[in-house]
């Protein structure tokens, strides 16, 4: 009998019991927004900020509305201007260069490797033509470039570093967590996220005037003193009037959600890399398709698996993802001709108007991309690996 898998790629795990008790306290007592007040309260949203820059160590933390704002509010800290140059990797999510899009500035993409990482090469022919000062680091699918070589770049070349750290909380580099290289990092905590809060995001920074900056284009209406991880009150002195209101506040009760969600986060990423590891086990010397190295320096986390089929063409992909799909394995495909779902690549942002990139196109042809929420066991990761072993095979 052929064996078919009958459980959902989107659906996530409860928010725990403490998360939930936490959040009715809030709404218990009604005060919602970060800066309506106790005598004497924190706050959750501060304590969540307080929370993450320890889990992070990094000195100053901001919790804002979404992942997407941290990435826009880290560039508005950063003061880039319309029309300007901004890189960004060609692999990864619309949302990035939208933030790029989002100040009128200009996203200008980088090649990626077969690592499915930034192709440092290529980011450096890309500093030099366009004299561009900020690279927006986009972490895509969990996958880190090596980090102190890609800072040596970027610092020789005077080119601020955002990390966009959607898909690598909770992940590092020799030790380093992600976040930490670059002058700002932006995490998000949207539903398919590592903590969850529907929407929701964070930025970190250890320089006093980008996180000053942050703060008040987040909404702060002069109430810095009520952020806990924020620098002191003179690092904003010079800053008001000057820096506009581009409110993106996160609330209390999204904090709340999210505060014992980060305490148990180390746990679930030892989850998560349990379950990758037995797909890429199972996958292991599959003919015709590629696996992804993950090296040594990287503490990954694996929320996601990818995997490549290397000079197939789209109809035996189409046909393969079909077999796929009718014994319940739902893989994305990057090499559409379309969007389809979320999954978009740089050819599709037309908007952009994007430089054609034929080693990232090479790559995305035959690229494909399968979430591992933690509703699965390693037995439901052995039986959709045997699924995917067996139709790639097939003729």
């Amino acid at each position: 009998m052929t064996d078919r898998f009958t459980g959902s790629f989107t659906q996530q795990e409860p928010i725990p019991d403490e998360a939930i008790a936490a959040a009715v306290a809030v709404m218990r007592h009604g005060r919602l927004h970060r800066y309506n007040l106790a005598p004497g309260e924190a706050g959750e949203v501060t304590a969540l900020e307080r929370d993450f820059a320890a889990f992070t160590g990094v000195r100053y933390c901001l919790a804002v509305a979404s992942g997407g704002y941290a990435l826009a509010c880290a560039l508005r800290a950063l003061q880039v201007e319309p029309g300007e140059a901004v890189l960004t990797n060609a692999f990864t999510l619309a949302p990035v260069p939208g933030a790029i899009a989002s100040l009128g500035a200009r996203p200008v993409f980088v090649e990626t490797t077969e690592a499915l990482t930034i192709d440092l090469a290529h980011l450096e022919r890309r500093i030099e033509e366009t004299d561009a000062r900020v690279l927006m680091l986009s972490h895509m699918r969990g996958h880190l470039c090596d980090m102190p070589a890609l800072m040596a770049l970027c610092d020789g070349a005077g080119v601020a570093v955002i990390e966009d750290c959607a898909h690598t909380m909770g992940a590092d580099w020799a030790g380093l967590p992600s976040g930490r290289h670059g002058v700002i990092g932006c995490y998000s905590t949207q539903t398919y996220k590592h903590i969850n809060s529907g929407e929701g995001g964070l930025i970190v920074t250890d320089d006093a005037e980008l996180a000053a900056r942050a703060v008040l284009l987040s909404g702060s209406y002069m109430h810095f003193d009520r952020h806990g991880a924020a620098p002191p009150a003179e690092a904003f002195a010079r800053l008001l009037g000057e820096v506009p209101n581009v409110s993106g506040r996160m609330d209390n009760l999204r904090a709340a959600i999210l505060r014992p969600q980060l305490a148990r986060l180390p746990e679930q990423v030892a989850r998560w890399n349990g379950l990758y590891r037995v797909i890429e086990a199972g996958l292991a010397g599959v003919p015709g398709l590629a696996l992804i190295a993950r090296p040594p320096e990287e503490g990954f986390v694996g929320s996601s698996f990818q995997f490549r089929l290397p000079d197939w063409p789209a109809p035996r992909i189409e046909a393969f993802l079909a077999r796929c799909a009718a014994r319940g394995v739902e893989l994305k495909w990057f090499g559409a001709a379309r969007p389809q779902g979320f999954t978009s690549r740089y050819a599709h942002w037309t908007w952009a108007d994007p430089d054609p990139l034929p080693r990232t196109d090479r790559v995305l042809a035959g690229l494909i991309d399968m979430r591992l929420p933690l509703t699965f066991s390693e037995e439901d990761c052995a039986l959709i690996a045997r699924i995917i072993r067996a139709e790639a095979g097939a003729i």
